[in-house]
């Protein structure tokens, strides 16, 4: 089985994955000439979705850092607690204050501009030690973000940007994700393995966020170099109003597109929460699309790749696990020590390996012992 790929589109994509071979050896000149008769076999982008369906057994984060800084109390500003990713998030985030000894208080933006600053200025009022953000986008906030700078309250994110890791010309210091890119690209390559290279895809994403346009971007690089792959249509549907439209969009679609539509792909499991029940009702089975999303593992997505009904992929974030991450680097702020850049491996969920890691209770939670690694870190 075999599909042809841009060569250029090829190696931006297994680069970016970690795949090397050829990395930074082609001109950009040279691989546009090869670019429209070079073939590529499918088995790179099956290894690639394969390393990144492996169980993830083995710890690759940090070992040691500060000691807990004792009694601090922090604000969780949370972009919508009715997302999945950020609820688990924040779960975790309480999870691990708890286990350091620290106080918390969410506040949540409800998706919405007002929210989010009213949510700011209620965690400023609370004039904590520290702050961390839950799925808000730093730069379009940075202006209501400045007075922590000010006031030497420190900052760290999660998704707040389009780049993971440490961040640099800003009030936030850390970001802590997966590579946005990099899950996006595994999630456009397992619609065209599962496909045969012959996936229609729709793409479901979010233009509010940066991180959203950037894994849009990546997804449609990878289908857009599969010769035999169609991109229907690109749709930008507000996460915080996916409940109210998607319904309606899906029945669109799919009166539209018919069974030219196979693959949906999203930037996020919440569109599918809407889109499925949309299409059990449209006909079912009779219109099968395949969901796949990239990002970021809610229970309601684990649920449908479990029973086996449309979903057949998410790439999970370790939710929990982000949240203990998130805690440990603030923690070596508030001990005037630098963030670690610590950045998650990509992990793909599918039917073959949902009964791994969490799988069964609705969760990617790595079994690589992540919250005892993090609590002999904080008694040193």
């Amino acid at each position: 089985m075999q599909t042809r790929l841009g060569l250029a589109a090829a190696l931006l994509v297994l680069c970016g994955l970690g795949i090397r071979p050829v990395c930074g050896q082609i001109a950009p000149q040279s691989a546009n000439r090869a670019a429209a008769n070079a073939p590529l076999d499918l088995a790179a982008m099956q290894r690639a979705v394969d390393g990144a369906s492996e169980p993830a057994s083995r710890w690759n984060g940090p070992r040691s850092g500060p000691a807990a800084v004792p009694g601090a109390t922090i604000a969780i500003i949370s972009e919508d607690l009715r997302n999945g990713g950020v609820l688990g998030v924040a779960k975790g985030i309480k999870e691990a204050a708890n286990a350091m000894g620290w106080n918390t208080r969410v506040y949540d933006a409800h998706g919405t501009a007002a929210g989010r600053s009213k949510a700011v200025a209620a965690a400023l009022a609370l004039q904590p030690d520290g702050a961390i953000l839950v799925g808000v986008d730093a730069a379009e906030m940075q202006t209501d973000l400045l007075p922590f700078a000010a006031r030497r309250i420190p900052l760290v994110g999660w998704h707040v940007g389009p780049v993971a890791g440490a961040m640099a010309n800003g009030p936030v210091a850390m970001n802590v994700s997966t590579n946005p890119l990099d899950v996006a690209r595994i999630t456009a390559m397992a619609a065209v393995i599962q496909s045969g290279g012959r996936a229609g895809v729709v793409v479901l994403t979010d233009g509010n966020f940066q991180i959203a346009r950037a894994k849009t971007e990546a997804m449609l690089d990878v289908i857009r170099a599969c010769r035999d792959c169609r991109l229907l249509a690109v749709r930008d549907v507000a996460i915080s109003k996916s409940a109210e439209q998607m319904p309606a969009l899906t029945d669109e679609l799919a009166a539209q597109y018919g069974k030219r539509w196979n693959y949906a792909l999203a930037i996020n499991d919440i569109y599918f929460d809407y889109a499925a029940p949309a299409l059990t009702r449209a006909g079912g089975q009779n219109h099968s699309v395949s969901m796949l999303s990239a990002g970021d593992g809610s229970a309601a997505a684990f649920l449908r790749i479990q029973a086996g009904t449309f979903q057949t992929g998410t790439v999970a974030e370790p939710l929990n696990l982000q949240g203990w991450q998130l805690v440990d680097e603030l923690n070596r702020l508030l001990a005037h020590q630098p963030v670690t850049g610590y950045v998650s491996p990509v992990h793909l969920v599918t039917a073959a390996n949902i009964r791994f890691d969490g799988g069964l209770q609705g969760q990617f939670d790595p079994g690589n012992g992540y919250r005892n690694v993090y609590r002999g870190i904080w008694k040193r």
